[in-house]
């Protein structure tokens, strides 16, 4: 079958010759489809922060792990070949033409004449897991430090979740315009503007009551303590590029806050609501997908991810 597989820090190799898994009791075999580009594979792409000590090549397909594909063989009860699928491949082995998937990290999708969309489920399957740990963010006001594809979303749900204010902050131009399209009631341009002082505005003095960070910098940690009021809470989203970094202790404990954090395969539990809500049209997602693009276009795919251009958001490789 083929498979990509990161072969050194920006460099992919598309390989064709790479032996196909077979499932295992209670798991099902994928043909993939298509299979998008999360945030968590370009620390890795690019070799930076605790990813430099990364020994390359990778194993063929990894890190893939945001896939829609067809059912082609079943040791798994009630799930014949045949079935489209979102799926959570075994061993994060998503970016391959089969993978192993297993409930509940296997979802049916419903008929529909373009199911990429609906990849989407993915990630917001990870933002649905914060938000149980967060609890109501009725009448609050929450301020998303980064708005690229998961803060975008933090943002959408967030909204739909009835905060009665939430600002959307990045420094780059086409995010901050994306922010309101995705619900943000206020949006800043931190290229330009110094966000504790707009935050501070925007909020009449009261600041965030809850703080996402979605970005996985020490700046944009930094960033979401300052914006929070007292008694408030930060949620720390954002996969750390780093190890250990500086962190305005001082602001954070002077403050009293509490700060939450998420990550790990936990969030398939939430993969069939996350399905439903986009399928149900109760959240937009599709306009995160920006670019489609085939599956010998993964080197240009993860480059402009890496390098923000072309406006994008996120990408899907037609495998």
């Amino acid at each position: 079958m083929r498979a990509l597989q990161m072969v050194a820090p920006r460099k992919l190799a598309l390989l064709d010759d790479v032996p196909e898994p077979s499932p295992r009791e209670g798991e099902v075999l994928v043909r993939s489809q298509w299979v998008s580009i999360c945030g968590s594979n370009i620390h890795p792409y690019l070799g930076l922060g605790q990813w430099a000590k990364l020994e390359y090549p990778k194993p063929p397909g990894w890190d893939g792990h945001e896939c829609i594909g067809t059912i082609v063989e079943s040791r798994l009860a009630g799930w014949t070949p045949g079935t489209l699928v979102l799926a959570h491949p075994q061993d994060y082995l998503g970016f391959a033409g089969r993978l192993r998937a297993k409930p509940p990290g296997l979802v049916a999708l419903p008929a529909t004449a373009d199911p990429v969309p609906l990849i989407a489920a993915q990630p917001l399957a990870t933002v649905l897991r914060a938000m149980s740990r967060i609890g109501s963010v009725a009448n609050l006001r929450c301020a998303v430090v980064g708005q690229g594809p998961m803060g975008l979303t933090f943002t959408s749900v967030l909204r739909h979740a009835g905060a009665r204010q939430v600002i959307g902050i990045d420094i780059l131009s086409n995010r901050v315009e994306a922010a309101k399209r995705f619900g943000a009631t206020d949006a800043i341009d931190a290229s330009k503007d110094g966000p504790v002082e707009a935050v501070r505005a925007l909020t009449g003095g009261a600041m965030a009551d809850l703080s996402v960070e979605a970005v996985g910098f020490p700046e944009s940690l930094a960033t979401a303590v300052k914006l929070t009021r007292r008694f408030g809470k930060v949620y720390v989203f954002g996969v750390p590029r780093y190890e250990s970094q500086e962190f305005p202790i001082n602001v954070f404990f002077r403050g009293e806050m509490e700060m939450l954090s998420s990550v790990g395969a936990e969030c398939v539990h939430f993969f069939d609501a996350a399905v439903r809500m986009l399928a149900d049209g109760q959240l937009g997602l599709s306009p995160l997908i920006t670019h489609r693009l085939p599956w010998r276009d993964a080197q240009r795919a993860f480059d402009m991810y890496a390098d923000h251009t072309d406006g994008v958001l996120k990408v899907v490789l037609e495998v």
